[in-house]
């Protein structure tokens, strides 16, 4: 108890108040009334302006209280400079005339397990990928591609849509790695094949690398590609007569699965979202 809890008068008044100061009291010994007035709720479909503006990831909360002052930023058509000012999120806001959306935007990479549909749509009864990350954001966040229940590996979710337009643009070639296990050996010629590029649905494949892995039976192989094409490398190998037993994405992007145990899943780092965000 510091020392501010105890009454500074007299020691007479120390003993006959126990020590302690009187609170609440008017002169006339009167018990002063306590406030019963409930405070106001605040009303969960507004938010700070320079809130607003931070969460669309223009700039910090503190710089758009400097943009918001020099007349920047326009609420529902109309410029707004006042500080604290309070917008609706259905309001219209725009930063040097470009609509604003005020989701933060979160990035979650998650190390999928076997048997876990990637649908959006719910499917009663059935294992779904959106379970595993539920604790990670009150957003909705959705897998930025697709992969089948029988695959695992990485698969990165977000509510950032331009950051999935361009990770899916079949011009960008983000950099996948994916381990397959096949029900048979695979030929030595045929992995030439595949290495020299292979046409699947008419398009040929490029790919930028594949080997056997190290200290393992010859149906095991590692294949890198650039491609954004669904369900591409079970493609692969079925042109080839050969069918996928497991196929387990190692590589997305920069991201790997370091330290990421299967069915769990982690916020992607700063550094991480702007390579990302190069992906042009």
């Amino acid at each position: 108890m510091g020392k501010s809890d105890y009454n500074k008068g007299s020691k007479s008044s120390e003993k006959n108040n126990g020590g302690f100061k009187k609170r609440n009291f008017t002169g006339s010994g009167t018990p002063k009334p306590k406030n019963t007035t409930p405070p106001k709720p605040s009303d969960p479909n507004s938010i700070r302006l320079n809130k607003y503006v931070a969460n669309s990831g223009v700039c910090s909360r503190r710089e758009a209280d400097v943009f918001i002052a020099a007349g920047s930023v326009t609420v529902n058509g109309k410029v707004v400079s006042e500080m604290g000012y309070k917008v609706k999120l259905n309001d219209v806001v725009k930063f040097d005339g470009r609509h604003l959306n005020p989701e933060k935007k979160e990035y979650v990479l998650l190390n999928k397990p076997k048997d876990f549909s990637t649908t959006v749509r719910n499917e009663q009864g059935k294992r779904n990928v959106a379970g595993l990350i539920s604790s990670a954001s009150k957003a909705t966040l959705l897998p930025v591609d697709r992969m089948t229940k029988a695959s695992t590996g990485l698969l990165l979710f977000t509510n950032d849509g331009d950051m999935t337009k361009r990770l899916l643009n079949p011009k960008n070639g983000l950099r996948k790695i994916y381990h397959v296990e096949l029900t048979k050996p695979l030929r030595s010629a045929d992995l030439k094949k595949i290495q020299d590029g292979i046409t699947v649905e008419e398009k040929v494949v490029n790919i930028q690398d594949i080997s056997y892995v190290d200290n393992a039976p010859k149906n095991q192989v590692g294949i890198e590609l650039f491609s954004s094409r669904s369900n591409i490398v079970t493609k692969i190998f079925e042109q080839l007569e050969y069918e996928v037993v497991k196929l387990d994405r190692v590589v997305y992007g920069g991201l790997t699965k370091k330290d990421l145990p299967r069915g769990h899943w982690r916020y992607l780092t700063k550094q991480e979202i702007v390579n990302l965000g190069m992906v042009k």
